[in-house]
């Protein structure tokens, strides 16, 4: 199981290639978004979404591969804080969502042996978002940025695993 991780390095360093081959020989989907001219937090809530049905409904695993410089708002950050922490980002699905996602669950919560209600299907469905979605942070550590983003967004370092990437020989 992958789990978080931070990877920490320079540019060229392999993060983003190794996170691949990894997510591959653990069978996983990797997801990245595309940041065009218009992408904005909508578009990344709707990502966000996309991975939470593969990973919480679907079962699939899911390798959330996010880099630094795709970070056109600091309110993604917000959203990762959250995923990281705990899973539970609170806007991510409506109720009716989240009704139609306690739905399809239903079965799958009852064969776990669990009361069939809306907030032990949204317990399930996050952990199964735990289980599932693992999250690659690649990010640089030159200049202050990174630092300042983990003093204002904790579980960046405190709920992933760090891996400092050096030049390779």
């Amino acid at each position: 199981r992958a789990g978080h991780m931070l990877l920490v390095g320079v540019g060229g360093s392999g993060k983003q290639s190794l996170t691949r081959l990894s997510s591959h020989l653990c069978g996983y989907t990797t997801v990245q978004i595309v940041i065009t001219g218009t992408y904005g937090i909508a578009d990344f809530k709707s990502d966000l979404q996309n991975m939470y049905m593969k990973a919480g409904v679907k079962g699939e695993g899911v390798m959330f591969l996010f880099c630094d410089s795709q970070i056109k708002s600091e309110k993604f950050l917000v959203y990762v804080n959250d995923l990281l922490s705990s899973g539970r980002i609170p806007d991510l699905f409506t109720k009716d969502e989240m009704d139609g996602i306690c739905n399809t669950l239903a079965p799958k919560v009852k064969a776990a042996g669990m009361r069939n209600d809306a907030a032990t299907c949204a317990e399930y469905f996050i952990s199964q978002v735990r289980q599932n979605l693992h999250v690659v942070l690649a990010f640089s550590p030159v200049g202050d940025d990174m630092r300042a983003r983990a003093t204002k967004f904790p579980a960046l370092v405190s709920c992933t695993t760090i891996d400092w990437y050096q030049p390779w020989p």
